[in-house]
């Protein structure tokens, strides 16, 4: 049995580049939208993992990236549990791994550069269990 690595790799690429506040936060605290202003709100962690749905969507599912050698798959498990991920794992909205004054910092609604990588590298562990795994599909 194959597994299927282009989700995952697209997934953690896509998880650190629309990570709220750095490189955009739609929408910010005083305009529409800001950039790499390393702060998130849970509305702007809301419309991020809705974009981030639309486009891994797009990537996985319309276009087709996959990673693999025989085995063809195309189901729904990948955009909407990497969707979920998204916006759990978003730094600031339950915890932020490393804090700003602790190791880990509960509800604090900021992020950093070195949060996101934490951050991703825990995105990237927790879609490797779920889709490489365990073989979660969801076929629709």
């Amino acid at each position: 049995m194959n597994a299927d690595w282009g989700p995952v790799v697209v997934a953690v690429v896509m998880f650190i580049l629309l990570s709220p506040g750095l490189l955009f936060q739609l929408p910010a605290r005083t305009r529409v939208v800001e950039f790499g202003n390393m702060s998130t709100s849970g509305i702007a962690i809301l419309v991020h993992a809705v974009i981030y749905f639309c486009i891994i969507t797009i990537l996985v599912i319309a276009i087709g990236i996959h990673i693999h050698v025989k085995l063809e798959m195309n189901d729904w498990a990948a955009p909407l549990i990497a969707a979920a991920l998204f916006a759990f794992l978003s730094p600031g909205l339950a915890f932020q791994i490393p804090g700003r004054n602790q190791p880990i910092d509960f509800l604090n609604m900021k992020t950093s550069l070195a949060s996101i990588f934490v951050h991703a590298i825990l995105f990237c562990l927790l879609l490797i269990l779920f889709l490489v795994v365990l073989h979660i599909h969801f076929y629709i």
